[in-house]
């Protein structure tokens, strides 16, 4: 039901899923960046889920293949995932795609891409404006390791706390040194922590979410040798949960997919607060049974879970609603 080619944008490799079915108009066009901690992952483990985005909602899908890390730094992804966008937006004629209904879309390290590259284009007056972002389970902050989703899920599969802080080190330097310093929280000043905390900090988070064995974490302050490797911790293409009001005010509509059983949980909550505090529009979905990676599994032969199946239900009913 789907012609699939390979392509490069602007050196990037990408797949491109089009439905074969004849459209009476321009078709919805989705950006999609895979998870794997931005060190897996690439156009193959996401090929079953892309080519059920692009057939159920009969959609044009562009799996973006980045560069990954250790190999691949910050920024090389984020720049991959946003330069492969920008050069489908001015060549979307090609496409049959209406240029009001692109729409970015990722989940776990690919949901941080996708909000960082919603974010960087939402003040761009050359290009078309983006008609909607879909966040699956996105890790979206590196502040705080000890939010009560960190601490209730830390060893539940697929994505345990330690790996969690693993994979954004080696986004981040291409290695894992300060490992200790960051679960623990001792990576970042305590200054500059009070100042985030209006937007990171479990005060922010309902109180549902914490009856499950929280406890408040002791703010740790830092030695600035540590703060040195690190620091870009705060910025915004790396943790977009780290943007300015006048950024988050400008973004569009908004889908969120959080799981109760995943250390990313509270990012995406902390996220949803943020967008609605804005006045952005947010559709949330949450699977109260579900865990981290768990849409993934929506068709798999071996290990297949309900909450998967609803969960890519509810992701297709918002793109069919744009």
């Amino acid at each position: 039901k789907l012609f699939i080619k390979d392509l490069c944008f602007e050196k990037v490799p990408v797949r491109i899923y089009q439905p074969k079915v004849p459209s009476a108009s321009q078709r919805r066009g989705v950006m999609f960046f895979h998870g794997g901690g931005w060190v897996f992952g690439s156009l193959e483990t996401h090929e079953k889920l892309c080519r059920s985005i692009a057939r159920e909602s009969e959609s044009v899908v562009v799996s973006v293949g980045y560069r990954l890390a250790p190999e691949h730094k910050s920024p090389a992804a984020y720049e991959d995932c946003l330069n492969a966008t920008i050069h489908f937006m001015k060549n979307i004629e090609h496409y049959g795609v209406d240029p009001a209904r692109i729409i970015v879309c990722g989940d776990n390290a690919g949901g941080n891409l996708a909000a960082a590259v919603t974010q960087t284009l939402a003040g761009r007056s050359d290009l078309p404006r983006l008609r909607a972002q879909i966040l699956i389970y996105p890790g979206l902050q590196a502040l705080d390791f000890n939010l009560p989703s960190y601490q209730q899920n830390g060893g539940v599969p697929l994505l345990f706390r330690e790996r969690a802080a693993f994979y954004v080190l080696q986004y981040l330097n291409g290695n894992a040194s300060n490992l200790e310093e960051v679960l623990e929280g001792s990576h970042i000043p305590i200054d500059i922590k009070l100042n985030y905390r209006k937007w990171v900090s479990p005060d922010n988070i309902p109180e549902k979410f914490k009856v499950r064995g929280y406890k408040p974490h002791v703010l740790l302050d830092c030695t600035t040798e540590v703060y040195e490797t690190v620091k870009r911790f705060c910025e915004p293409n790396l943790c977009p949960l780290l943007a300015e009001d006048s950024i988050v005010r400008q973004l569009p509509e908004s889908f969120i997919l959080t799981c109760e059983y995943d250390v990313l949980r509270d990012d995406g909550l902390l996220y949803k607060k943020r967008l609605e505090d804005n006045g952005v529009r947010v559709t949330w979905y949450h699977l109260e049974d579900g865990f981290h990676g768990v849409i993934n599994s929506f068709n798999s032969d071996w290990w297949s879970f309900s909450s998967g199946k609803r969960g890519l239900d509810n992701i297709i009913n918002f793109l069919k609603s744009l």
